[in-house]
């Protein structure tokens, strides 16, 4: 919808210019998806990873001091449906944003734009491959997932989604832990509204209440990005119970 805005925006920094191209990709991408004959079977799959990632990380998603920021990344961040009006919002204010963002900012934003669309991506090829393989994605279990999963030929984008959940969650912990954003988010409640804007600022202050809440995120995303190498490793080597982890960890 705001395709010619987000190429009209004049770039002046490495980070602007690469979320820039990453909402055009995403941009792109969902223009594709929406279209999809599978469109629903992503969704299928997106649910059945939700429910797969709070069974691994049930310990941490039941913490009070992980529950709000989990519950943001698996709601919000890896929210397939549902956000078409928070994506359209993000692409019509991009001029604004790199206009007054700072570097810093606008790369935290560019991470979360791919880690959005790269999972959305790999959904779209494993509903695919799934679909190729004659497995009713209304029946989904871990055997045909993990079958569809070794097949695939994006594990390099999958290695890096994995990567991009340490990067953003490390860098949203740093900006939460800043109160004048808190203030800001809240004297931004009345002009967003006026603009039309009220889904995006309610995704960025679930977002920042989200994370404020959370004790020693360093600890977490160790932990999460440990026993998601791990999941990787074993689905690969066709281990029976992949999803089932050794150790504290």
């Amino acid at each position: 919808m705001y395709r010619d805005r987000l190429v009209a925006t004049p770039v002046h920094s490495e980070a602007a210019s690469r979320l820039q191209q990453l909402l055009l990709a995403y941009h792109d991408f969902r223009q594709h998806k929406v279209a999809h004959p599978l469109l629903e079977h992503t969704f299928r799959v997106a649910d059945w990873q939700a429910q797969r990632l709070k069974a691994t990380h049930r310990d941490l998603y039941e913490h009070p001091g992980y529950h709000a920021g989990l519950e943001f990344l698996l709601t919000d961040l890896y929210a397939p449906a549902g956000m078409t009006r928070r994506d359209d919002n993000i692409d019509r204010v991009f001029p604004k944003m790199v206009k007054w963002l700072p570097d810093n900012l606008l790369d935290t934003f560019a991470g979360l734009v791919e880690l959005n669309l790269v999972t959305q991506e790999l959904d779209l090829e494993l509903a695919e491959l799934l679909d190729r393989n004659l497995q009713l994605l209304t029946e989904l279990d871990s055997q045909a997932y993990c079958e569809a999963y070794r097949a695939s030929q994006r594990l390099d984008d999958r290695a890096r989604q994995i990567e991009l959940v340490a990067e953003v969650g490390q860098q949203l912990d740093r900006y939460v832990r800043n109160r004048t954003l808190g203030w800001l988010l809240s004297m931004a409640k009345t002009p967003a509204e006026m603009a039309d804007l009220s889904d995006l600022h309610s995704f960025l202050h679930r977002g920042y209440s989200a994370f404020r809440k959370m004790d020693n995120v360093d600890g977490l995303i160790e932990r999460l990005v440990w026993r998601e190498r791990r999941v990787m490793e074993q689905i690969l080597a066709g281990h029976p119970a992949p999803f089932e982890l050794p150790g504290d960890l």
